[in-house]
């Protein structure tokens, strides 16, 4: 059987999911699980993935608009963890209340629009979020998105291979 195209949109209500196919990140994630099974299906893809993933995760200017020497971790993992939240995954040890800190409704309805229908992002919108930020901090920002959604989904496909191959 070929496997068919998912409707990004399914991913993006997961609220109609049950939370028992939620994959819960203490029972299935990335660096634990997923990485592993890519790897032991297709050698060496697991770590190109893993350093793609490293690589959107970690970039950083250490700027934020017209500030230099700024630690943008904290912002960074709240955009990440917003992102699997959007897709139903939680980390028991993430304080979900830094991510409303964080994030203004305005960027979080950018971040929904990008990863749930990229299709309808235009160029207005992405003008319009984080006017006072440089274009190279935007363009990291999308990396930082369309990575964390391809995590958020890796995780759901290689669960599904780890359940029918047990």
């Amino acid at each position: 059987h070929a496997l068919r195209s998912v409707d990004t949109k399914l991913f993006c209500h997961v609220l109609s999911i049950p939370n028992f196919c939620r994959p819960h990140v203490q029972d299935y994630c990335w660096e634990d699980h997923g990485y592993s099974l890519v790897n032991r299906l297709y050698p060496d893809v697991g770590q190109l993935i893993d350093e793609k993933f490293h690589i959107a995760y970690n970039l950083t200017y250490n700027t934020m608009a017209m500030h230099k020497d700024v630690d943008t971790s904290m912002l960074r993992r709240a955009i990440w963890n917003y992102i699997h939240c959007m897709f139903g995954i939680r980390y028991d040890d993430y304080d979900y209340g830094e991510i409303n800190q964080l994030l203004d409704r305005s960027f979080k309805v950018y971040i929904k629009t990008v990863v749930c229908t990229p299709e309808k992002v235009t160029k207005r919108m992405y003008d319009s979020f984080w006017r006072q930020f440089k274009h190279s901090e935007k363009v990291h920002v999308n990396l930082l998105l369309i990575e964390a959604r391809m995590q958020a989904e890796l995780l759901y496909a290689l669960r599904a291979i780890t359940r029918y191959m047990t």
